[in-house]
C-alpha cells in the first residue's frame, strides 16, 4: 500500500483557483513551499484539496512532533471548547494554565524552584526572556550566535544571524545584541581535528568576551542547543559547557532556545539533556501546542519573579485551549515514548543517507540528535561548496512525488527532517524513498549535464 499519492498536477485544480484568490490578497513576502493547500491532515500525512495525499517530513516547520489531529488533541480541545474558550489570564484566571505551567516546570532540567510565563508564539517566548534577563541583571547585552534564528519580530530579528530573508530592509535593529562564534564542524578548517577546533571555538567565544562586549554588561547568553534554521548544527559538548560556566562566572544568564529542539524532537523533552547543562531560562513552542499556538519562559524562580506585577502578560497569552493542546501533548509523549522513538527514526534517515552518499557525491554532511536530523548538499565533497540549486531541486523533485520536507541553512543548501515522532514504519520507509530518489535523480541528471 502506498501512503503518498499524487494525482494531479501541483498544483491541481482547485489549489490553482486558491493560489489565485491567495496572489490578490495574501502578500508576496508571506512564503510557501509547496504550491498547494491542505484539506485534511492525520498522523504523518496530509491530503490537499485536489485529492492529493503527502506524507509529512516537514510537520509544519516542526510544531507536530505527536502528529496532526491526534485524537488526544482533538478530545481535549472539544472538551475545552464546551466549557469556555477564552477570559483572558489577565481577567479572569483558569485551571489549565496553572497545570501546564506545573508539568513543564516538571520536566525542565534542574532540580531548583521553576517558575513558568505562558505566550502565544515562539518570537513572544524570547522577547520576554530578554525582558526577564534584562529586569533581573540589571543590565542590557544580549549575546547570539552566528547562523542562530530566533524570530521575526524587532527584538528577535535583531538576535538572528541570517540576513536574507529575515532582516535585509528592515533595519535599524535593536541596539545591544552581540554575535559570538559559533562551531560548525564540517566547515572547520581542513588543517584541525575536530578536537583542536573545539578547543579554537572556546578559545574565539573568550576573545569575544574581551573584544566585543564586557561580561559585566551582559544580561543574557541565549543559545539553541541545535541550531534550527542554521541547519540543525549541533556543537560541541565542551564549547556549550564552557558558554555555560563562564554565563556562571560573570552573572549572566544562560538561555536556551528549545523552541523547535523540544519536546521529543531531539530523543529527549529538551535538547539541554545532551549537554549536561541546566539553563537559567527556556524558551519552548512549536510542538508543544500540538498545532495550537502557545509558547513559555520557564525559568528559576528568582529570576521570574524579578518583573513586577502587570509587566508581563498578553491578551491571549497562555489560551486555556492551547494549554489543554499542550496537556494533551505531553501525555502523547509520554505515554507513547516518543522520546525513545525519535532516536530510533532518526537512525533510520542517517542509515538511509550514509548508504546513499557511498553512491553519490553531493552528501557533505549527514548530522543530528534523535529525529532532528540535517543532510547537507554540496557540488565538491573536497571544497565543501554549498549546492542550494541542488537542495532546492531535490525538495522540490520529493514534494511533487508525495513527500513534504524542508530546506534550511544560512547557504540554503540543507536538507532537513522534521517528521511527527508518530509517523508509522511504512510511512518512514516509503518517505525515506522518495526523498532518496529525488536526491538520486537530481544528483544523476546533474553529472550527466555537466558531461555533456
Amino acid at each position: 500500500m502506498s501512503h503518498a499519492s499524487i494525482n494531479t498536477p501541483l498544483p491541481g485544480p482547485k489549489a490553482s483557483e486558491l493560489l489565485e484568490r491567495r496572489r490578490n490578497i495574501v502578500p508576496d513576502a508571506v512564503s510557501y513551499g509547496i504550491p498547494t493547500f491542505a484539506r485534511a491532515a492525520s498522523g504523518a500525512k496530509v491530503t490537499d484539496v485536489d485529492g492529493n495525499t503527502f506524507i509529512d517530513f516537514a510537520g509544519a516547520i516542526g510544531t507536530i512532533n505527536v502528529g496532526h489531529c491526534h485524537p488526544k488533541v482533538k478530545e481535549a480541545l472539544h472538551d475545552q471548547v464546551d466549557k469556555y474558550i477564552h477570559t483572558g489570564f489577565n481577567v479572569m484566571m483558569y485551571e489549565p494554565y496553572i497545570a501546564l505551567a506545573e508539568k513543564l516546570a516538571e520536566l525542565a532540567p534542574g532540580s531548583h524552584n521553576k517558575k513558568v510565563l505562558l505566550q502565544n508564539s515562539g518570537a513572544e517566548a524570547v522577547e520576554n526572556a530578554v525582558k526577564i534577563a534584562r529586569k533581573y541583571t540589571g543590565r542590557q547585552a544580549i549575546v547570539t550566535f552566528a547562523n542562530a534564528f530566533h524570530g521575526r519580530t524587532l527584538m528577535t530579528m535583531s538576535m538572528t544571524s541570517k540576513v536574507k530573508p529575515y532582516k535585509f530592509g528592515f533595519g535599524p535593529f535593536a541596539p545591544e545584541v552581540y554575535k559570538a562564534p559559533f562551531p560548525y564542524t564540517y566547515r572547520r578548517p581542513n588543517n584541525m581535528t575536530e578536537e583542536e577546533y573545539s578547543d579554537f571555538m572556546i578559545e574565539q567565544f573568550k576573545d569575544f568576551l574581551l573584544k566585543e562586549v564586557a561580561p559585566e554588561t551582559i544580561a543574557a547568553v541565549v543559545m539553541e542547543p541545535v541550531q534550527g534554521e542554521g541547519g540543525f548544527i549541533i556543537p560541541d559538548k565542551a564549547f556549550v559547557k564552557v558558554v555555560k560556566d563562564l554565563c556562571a562566572e560573570h552573572g549572566i544568564l544562560f538561555v536556551a532556545d528549545e523552541i523547535q529542539t523540544g519536546f521529543g524532537r531531539t530523543g529527549s523533552y529538551f535538547a539541554s539533556e545532551h549537554f549536561d547543562i541546566v539553563p537559567d531560562l527556556i524558551t519552548v513552542s512549536k510542538s508543544l501546542g500540538a498545532g495550537m499556538p502557545i509558547s513559555g519562559v520557564i525559568g528559576r524562580q528568582e529570576v521570574m519573579d524579578a518583573a513586577n506585577g502587570g509587566e508581563l502578560g498578553g491578551t491571549y497569552s497562555g489560551n486555556p485551549l492551547a494549554c489543554r493542546a499542550a496537556l494533551a501533548a505531553i501525555d502523547i509523549i509520554e505515554e507513547e515514548k516518543l522520546n525513545d522513538r525519535a532516536t530510533i527514526i532518526g537512525q533510520k534517515v542517517k542509515d538511509t543517507f550514509t548508504a546513499l552518499s557511498e553512491e553519490i557525491d553531493c552528501i557533505g554532511d549527514i548530522r543530528g540528535i534523535g529525529a532532528m536530523v540535517a543532510v547537507e548538499i554540496v557540488s565538491d565533497l573536497e571544497k565543501k561548496t554549498p549546492a542550494k540549486s541542488l537542495a532546492s531541486q531535490m525538495i522540490s523533485t520529493a514534494q511533487h512525488q508525495g513527500l513534504l520536507v524542508l530546506g534550511a541553512g544560512v547557504h540554503g543548501n540543507v536538507i532537513r527532517f522534521l517528521m511527527p515522532l508518530v509517523i508509522s514504519d511504512e510511512e518512514l520507509d516509503e518517505g525515506l524513498s522518495i526523498i532518496e530518489n529525488a536526491v538520486r535523480s537530481v544528483w544523476n541528471s546533474t553529472v550527466v549535464t555537466s558531461n555533456k
